[in-house]
């Protein structure tokens, strides 16, 4: 769904670029240069061309792929930061407390419960 969700992303962007650069600007035409342009409804141009049209459309779904990926990325788990690699490593090495004398000497491990021995039970002596 993300890798979809980038390639859709992507593609809408180069066609928003692609439309945009195509355009002509709003005062191109050589009468606007003079003061000449007339002003109605539409303004000079008349109403949106096919090129506008595409523009928004691309606009339109490039803003919402931007934001389903921005909620997909917040819900992919991994870390993609150092900072964030550093925590996980520092979070799962254990920390070491003991005396300045003890500096390099681990304590003893506990015996797990398979391994502690119990006296064999014999019968008292008198």
């Amino acid at each position: 769904m993300y890798t979809l969700a980038v390639v859709i992303h992507v593609l809408v962007c180069f066609l928003m670029i692609a439309s945009i650069l195509l355009q002509s600007g709003k005062g191109a035409e050589i009468g606007a240069a003079f003061g000449g342009s007339s002003q109605t409804v539409f303004g000079s141009r008349g109403p949106g061309t096919f090129l506008s049209k595409v523009t928004v459309a691309a606009a339109i779904v490039f803003m919402l792929t931007s934001l389903g990926l921005a909620i997909l990325s917040k819900e992919r788990t991994f870390s993609s930061t150092v900072i964030d690699v550093n925590k996980q490593q520092s979070s799962s090495t254990p920390a070491h407390s003991g005396d300045a004398g003890d500096a390099g000497h681990d304590a003893p491990a506990a015996p797990a419960a398979s391994e502690t021995t119990t006296p064999p039970s014999e019968p008292a002596k008198p």
